[in-house]
């Protein structure tokens, strides 16, 4: 009950400063205030609020949650320990996966004989633009000048 009390005071005076903002001619600030100054009273509204305070007042659930963190710390504990021994980690994983028989490629198949025809040959001129492929100084300026 006085949860509920003081999340309508909280809502109730956010929706006060909502208001004054709204005033100073700040609508879209207002709309956020307001917006936010309405969660709590919804929030007693739905019940949750409610649910949350049994939850935080009730001894089982507390140690419900350290049970929960003992688990989280064994389990960590347990990894670590794992890890500084090398038991069953990566390097064993992968000597037991290198220790396997490799698998067999097949085997090439003889060339094809093919249909007998040759590819008629080029007659035409090479392209006389395209440059030389040893002809490099158009780039080697560009690096020395950028200084690579």
């Amino acid at each position: 009950m006085l949860t509920s009390t003081v999340c309508a005071a909280v809502s109730a005076a956010g929706l006060g400063i909502a208001a004054l903002t709204a005033y100073r001619k700040r609508f879209l600030a207002a709309t956020r205030i307001a917006a936010f100054a309405l969660i709590p009273i919804g929030l007693v509204m739905t019940g949750v609020v409610d649910w949350v305070t049994s939850i935080v007042f009730k001894p089982t659930v507390w140690a419900g949650f350290g049970v929960l963190a003992l688990s989280a710390v064994l389990f960590t504990l347990g990894r670590l320990v794992e890890r500084r021994r090398g038991v069953g980690g990566r390097k064993e994983r992968r000597s037991a996966a290198g220790s396997e028989v490799p698998a067999v490629a097949p085997t090439v198949s003889a060339p094809s004989l093919g249909s007998g025809r040759k590819a008629p040959k080029s007659t035409a001129a090479p392209d006389t633009d395209v440059a030389p492929k040893d002809d490099f100084s158009d780039i080697e300026a560009i690096l020395k000048k950028h200084g690579i």
